[in-house]
């Protein structure tokens, strides 16, 4: 099995849709890291598990300097942003998801 890991960071504006009171109902913006991976028994014809530009492409070109109520078509907390990218990333099996130090969300395909 072949493993690749591309890291990005974004930055980023959301608020969140809560069922409790909460500051992060209001705008307000993070500096993302997010970990990207990929896996495949096979390389493609290039020699790759994904390229890291698409990776780029797929998830930073999309996402940075933007308001991710904008751009997503869901609540965008960090644990659906990370499954977002891992059903949008070509042999993606696992996104983590750091909005803050302390903070991060991950999901993994089973």
């Amino acid at each position: 099995m072949y493993y690749v890991k591309k890291r990005l960071e974004i930055s980023a504006a959301h608020r969140l849709t809560l069922s409790y009171e909460s500051k992060c109902t209001r705008l307000h913006g993070h500096n993302w890291i997010v970990t990207v991976e990929c896996k495949a028994k096979e390389l493609n014809a290039d020699g790759m598990v994904t390229d890291f530009t698409h990776i780029k492409q797929l998830v930073q070109e999309q996402l940075d300097h933007s308001v991710l109520n904008d751009v997503l078509p869901f609540n965008p907390t960090a644990e659906r942003i990370a499954r977002w990218i891992v059903d949008n990333v070509p042999n993606c099996f696992r996104c983590e998801v750091q909005e803050s130090e302390g903070n991060s969300a991950t999901y993994e395909k089973d």
